[in-house]
């Protein structure tokens, strides 16, 4: 069947589908983003209940020690207060970590998503896992993480980059390359929680 149309509506169509797909992105995006938002608000609302349980034993451990006058519940309640200091740091480190999300996600470059992130505790930085529509996007990843225009790490280095062989399918992975990095924080950085806890 020979197309009839003129070039300038056949270009028409082509970047329309462009623009479909672009949309479609954008939406994954969006979904992931949310997503990952979600997750967090439900870690710091755990945090808060833990701390609020630990702030009850820390009373009740003390009200103990001020009857009894035990070596053991001294004891006890250093222990506890070590606990709650600690859950205060975490419960900091998140809140800061669900600001930093949206952050992260504006440094990604279209055709990337962020698909999780962990604290790694020996670097004192993120290890970060994205997808990506393919390889040249996601090395950018790595480029516009480690830009000191972004102001979020000092440098983030590649760990793996793999993409998925494509099945035949319905519908193709639009992300079929996963990429891993490991990123250390810049020190200037307004959402580490350390650096806030210098201005209070």
């Amino acid at each position: 069947m020979i197309n009839l149309l003129p070039p300038q509506t056949k270009g028409d169509y082509r970047y329309a589908r462009r623009n479909l797909a672009l949309r479609g992105w954008i939406i994954a995006l969006a979904v992931a983003l949310v997503g990952v938002g979600a997750l967090l608000t439900y870690g710091l609302l755990d945090l808060q209940r833990q701390i609020h349980s630990n702030q009850i034993q820390v009373a009740e451990a003390k009200e103990k020690l001020a009857k009894d006058k035990l070596t053991e519940t001294e004891q006890k309640v250093k222990d506890i207060s070590s606990s709650l200091r600690l859950a205060t740091q975490v419960l900091g480190s998140e809140v800061l970590f669900s600001k930093l999300i949206t952050q992260i996600g504006a440094a990604m470059p279209p055709g990337a998503v962020l698909s999780g992130l962990n604290i790694n505790k020996t670097t004192g930085g993120l290890d970060l896992n994205a997808n990506a529509k393919d390889y040249g996007t996601a090395s950018q990843v790595q480029v516009n993480l480690s830009s000191s225009a972004n102001k979020i790490f000092a440098k983030a280095d590649i760990v793996t980059i793999s993409c998925a062989t494509p099945k035949v399918q319905d519908k193709p992975d639009p992300y079929p390359c996963t990429v891993t990095l490991r990123a250390l924080f810049n020190d200037q950085n307004q959402f580490l929680f350390v650096n806030q806890g210098a201005k209070s």
